[in-house]
C-alpha cells in the first residue's frame, strides 16, 4: 500500500507536499519521494525512510516550484531498494514524473510491449511500467510541443484499455500541468481538493485520502470517479473526463478495515463511522453466538480496532479498557518486509497493562488476522499479564487469499486462515475462543453510509478477483517476486542505482 499526493499551485508547494506525506505516512514507511517542477526544471528528492528522515532542510530548499507530486511507499512486489522509490521520471514526451498506488496484474505483458516500443524499464517496479505506458500513449497523441486536454484524456483512455489491476495515479507533465486518474474499478482511493488563494487564483490537489487535503488547507471537492481523469493546466484550468468504457465501482473494502485513517472520507464514507458500525455488527454476532461465555472486559489491540472494540463493549454491556500501551515509534508489523522482523517487532510495539488482565476473562479485538503472528504474540502477552481466559474477535472475515492489488498479502502459505476452519485458527493463535465478522455485515457497514456502493473488492476473503485476469500461474509468479529472500537479494542488486534515484536536485 502506498500514499500519493499532487498539487498544482500558484505558490511553492514543497512544504504542503511534505505535510501531506506526513499525514499519509501510515500508508507506507519504506521510502518517500517528492518531485517539483520549476519552469522547465525537475527537482527531485527520494530515499528510503520515513518522511521526516528523507527530507532535510537542504532538500526542501531545493524543491522549488508551484507544481509537484509526492509518494510514500512500502514494497508490495520487488525489493525495498531506493531504486524502487517513487516518483519515477521519463524524459519523453515533454518530461513526465509519476507516482502510483496499487499494483498492475499484467505488468510482465506490458514490459514486453514497451520493449517493442523502444522504451527501457530500469527497475522491477510496475509503477515505472505504468509511467512508460502513459508516456507512450501521450507520445502517440501529440506531434509537437502543444498538449490539449483532449489529447491527455485520449492517452488515459488508451492506458485503461491496456493496463489491468489497481492504480490511483498522479503525474506532472513539465510545461503543461498535472494529471490524475483512477482505475476503472476504483480499487484504490483518490480524492480531489481545492483551495482559493488569498492573492487570487485557485489551487488543486489530489491525494490518496481526504485527510491529507484537510491537513494543508484544501477542501474536499469529491472523489475521483473510477476510470475518470483529472487534468489541471499550468494556468489552473480544471478539466475532467470519464476515460473508461465500462467503469465498475468496486473499491477495496480493506481500506475501511485497516489502511485508511479514521478521519478520512473515502467514496463519500467516513472511515471512522464504518469502523464504529463494524463494531456494532460484530457485537451483535458475539451476543448471538457467545451468549454463554463469561467475558469480563473488552480490550482493543491498538489502534485501528479501538473504535470497533468500544462499540462491541457497548453492545455487550461490558467494560471497555485500554489494556495495551503502544510504542508509536515502531511501524506497522505486517507492512514490515520480513516475517522474522514482524515477529520480533510485536513485543517492542505493545506492552500490556497487567492490572487490566490479571484474573480476568478478556475479549481482545483486532481489525483483522492476516498471518496470525501478531495475534499469537498478543494472546501470549495477555496470558503472561495474568488473564484467565483470552477470547479473540476479528472485525474482518477470514483472510484466506492473496491480495494482488497493492496490499502485501502475497502467499497463501503465509495466511493463517487459508485452508483452515475457525477452530483450527483459534488453536494456532492460542485463543480460548475466536470469532470473525461476516462478509455481508462488513459490506453492509460501508454501504449503510453510501448505498451507491453496490460492490466491493473483497478478494482476500473470497478469492474472486474483480479484474478477471488472476490465475494460479500469476499468483505463483507474485509469490516468487514477493518472497522475503528475493526482496533482500534485489535490494543488494539495486544498490548501484541508489545514488541516481536519490536525485538530490
Amino acid at each position: 500500500m502506498c500514499g500519493i499526493v499532487g498539487i498544482q499551485g500558484t505558490t511553492p508547494v514543497n512544504q504542503a507536499l511534505y505535510d501531506a506525506l506526513t499525514v499519509l505516512q501510515h500508508r507506507g514507511q519504506d521510502a518517500a519521494g517528492i518531485v517539483t517542477i520549476d519552469g522547465e526544471t525537475l527537482r527531485q528528492r527520494k530515499a528510503n525512510g520515513l518522511v521526516r528522515e528523507v527530507f532535510e532542510e537542504r532538500h526542501m530548499q531545493r524543491l522549488i516550484g508551484n507544481v509537484g507530486i509526492g509518494h510514500v511507499r512500502y514494497p508490495t512486489a520487488g525489493s525495498s531498494s531506493v531504486a524502487q522509490a517513487q516518483p519515477f521520471y521519463v524524459n519523453s514526451p515533454f518530461g513526465i514524473t509519476l507516482a502510483h498506488n496499487g499494483n498492475l496484474t499484467n505488468a510482465s505483458e506490458l514490459k514486453a510491449e514497451l520493449r517493442v516500443a523502444r522504451r527501457h524499464i530500469n527497475t522491477s517496479s510496475d509503477s515505472e511500467v505504468l509511467l512508460n505506458v502513459l508516456a507512450h500513449e501521450l507520445d502517440q497523441q501529440t506531434q509537437n510541443l502543444h498538449l490539449e486536454p483532449e489529447q491527455v484524456f485520449a492517452a488515459v483512455s488508451a492506458v485503461h484499455k491496456k493496463v489491468r489491476g489497481a492504480y490511483a495515479v498522479v503525474a506532472a507533465i513539465i510545461g503543461h500541468g498535472m494529471l490524475a486518474f483512477r482505475d476503472p474499478n476504483g480499487i484504490r482511493p483518490l480524492a480531489l481538493g481545492k483551495r482559493d488563494c488569498e492573492h487570487g487564483g485557485v489551487e488543486y490537489m489530489v491525494a490518496s485520502e481526504s485527510v491529507a487535503l484537510n491537513a494543508v488547507g484544501f477542501s474536499l471537492l469529491r472523489d475521483v470517479a473510477p476510470g475518470e481523469a483529472i487534468y489541471i493546466t499550468q494556468q489552473g484550468e480544471l478539466f475532467t473526463q470519464q476515460c473508461a468504457e465500462e467503469p465498475q465501482h468496486q473499491s477495496c473494502i480493506f481500506e475501511y478495515v485497516y489502511f485508511a485513517r479514521p478521519d478520512s472520507f473515502i467514496d463519500k464514507v467516513s472511515v471512522y463511522a464504518v469502523r464504529a458500525r463494524m463494531g456494532q455488527k460484530l457485537g451483535a454476532k458475539i451476543a448471538r453466538e457467545w451468549e454463554d461465555l463469561d467475558i469480563d472486559v473488552v480490550i482493543p489491540i491498538p489502534e485501528t480496532s479501538c473504535d470497533i472494540a468500544l462499540e462491541i463493549a457497548h453492545n455487550l454491556n461490558l467494560p471497555y479498557r485500554q489494556g495495551f500501551v503502544k510504542n508509536r515509534y515502531i511501524g506497522r508489523t505486517f507492512i514490515m518486509p520480513g516475517q522474522h522482523q514482524r515477529q520480533q517487532s510485536v513485543r517492542r510495539k505493545l506492552n500490556a497493562i497487567h492490572s487490566e488482565f490479571f484474573g480476568k476473562n478478556v475479549l481482545l479485538v483486532d481489525d483483522s488476522i492476516v498471518r496470525g503472528t501478531t495475534s499469537e504474540q498478543i494472546i501470549k502477552m495477555a496470558r503472561e499479564a495474568g488473564a484467565k481466559k483470552v477470547y479473540f474477535a476479528s472485525a474482518a472475515p477470514e483472510i484466506r487469499f492473496p491480495n494482488v492489488y497493492g496490499i502485501d498479502m502475497p502467499s497463501v502459505n503465509e495466511l493463517i486462515a487459508y485452508g483452515r476452519e475457525v477452530d483450527e485458527i483459534c488453536q494456532l493463535i492460542g485463543a480460548d475462543g475466536l470469532i470473525f465478522q461476516e462478509l455481508e455485515d462488513l459490506e453492509d457497514a460501508v454501504r449503510h453510509f453510501n448505498p451507491e456502493l453496490r460492490h466491493f473488492e473483497t478478494s482476500v476473503f473470497t478469492g474472486e478477483y474483480v479484474t478477471k485476469d488472476v490465475d494460479q500461474a500469476y499468483l505463483d509468479e507474485q509469490n516468487a517476486l514477493r518472497n522475503d529472500n528475493v526482496k533482500q537479494a534485489e535490494c543488494e542488486d539495486d544498490a548501484h542505482l541508489a545514488m541516481y534515484n536519490e536525485g538530490e536536485a
